[in-house]
């Protein structure tokens, strides 16, 4: 992994916690992220005459990530009502990227040397050891522990079907572009036909904070895809999921929530693991 890759992955963890912050801040979530994939997908529309459709090897997994990702927004929006952000965010942020290890190589034939694994394996341990701060897990109610494994097994699979998918695509702007414009129309016409009056009102209500969300959640995926294109999908997840430690200091800086011991611990177990992916891969 180049230096810029890892670069941009850390960039896009920054925003991935930024926009996770957001939707969650918002008490409804599943509005939240709607309205972030729509704004998402209307901005996209344009590029469609830029770039040529994804070359047809890729559509398998496009439709799959699409079908993922929703699901994924279900149990998302499930987690976030059932648990605290600081417990149910380290758990499937931090579980993703071993899933993500396991994956890769059984489907995807993607094989990283031992130094590597460790470092990923650091990164893991670090994130969901923020779970257990003050004997936090056993106070996670049964629900917001099982939303949340659901919730990693599903980051997991749609990271690895984007994986698979963009390096099929021929360019990797045609299938980021195409993903976001399929992406909200299941999520979207469910709350349309359930939900409209409450969903609308959320957007009206605040369309500045939407757009943010909206300019970070994609501008952080985005990232993620293309670096997939040329990265092993393991690395690239767990740059990524240091967005709960980027979490924990926007929460510091700006909400004056504590660091405490074992957010400290946690930093130094996912530095080390960056460390050893970037030295070791």
């Amino acid at each position: 992994m180049t230096p810029f890759i890892g670069g941009l992955v850390l960039l896009a963890a920054l925003l991935h916690a930024g926009w996770n912050a957001m939707a969650k801040s918002g008490g409804t979530p599943q509005y939240s992220i709607a309205s972030y994939r729509l704004v998402s997908a209307i901005c996209c529309l344009p590029l469609l005459f830029l770039f040529p459709l994804p070359l047809v090897a890729s559509w398998p997994m496009l439709l799959a990530s699409m079908v993922i990702h929703t699901l994924y927004y279900v149990t998302l929006s499930k987690s976030y009502n059932s648990g605290d952000l600081s417990q149910v965010y380290p758990l499937f942020r931090g579980l993703a990227p071993v899933l993500v290890l396991l994956g890769a190589a059984l489907l995807a034939g993607e094989y990283i040397g031992s130094g590597a694994m460790l470092g990923i394996g650091l990164v893991s341990i670090g994130l969901v050891s923020i779970t257990f701060a003050g004997g936090a897990l056993g106070k996670i109610s049964s629900a917001a522990l099982g939303w949340g494994l659901a919730t990693s097994v599903l980051i997991a699979a749609y990271t690895i079907a984007d994986g698979m998918g963009v390096r099929a695509a021929g360019n990797p702007f045609s299938y980021i572009i195409w993903l976001f414009i399929l992406e909200p129309i299941p999520i979207g016409s469910w709350l349309l036909l359930r939900d409209r009056a409450r969903w609308f009102g959320y957007i009206t209500k605040k369309p500045g904070k939407i757009c943010a969300g909206a300019f970070a959640a994609a501008t952080a995926y985005a990232m993620v895809i293309y670096a997939m294109g040329v990265a092993p999908m393991a690395m690239v997840s767990s740059l990524r999921e240091t967005s709960v430690i980027f979490a924990a200091l926007i929460g510091t800086l700006l909400f004056r929530e504590p660091f405490g011991r074992q957010r400290i611990i946690a930093a130094i177990l996912v530095c080390c693991g960056v460390a050893l992916i970037k030295i070791l891969d």
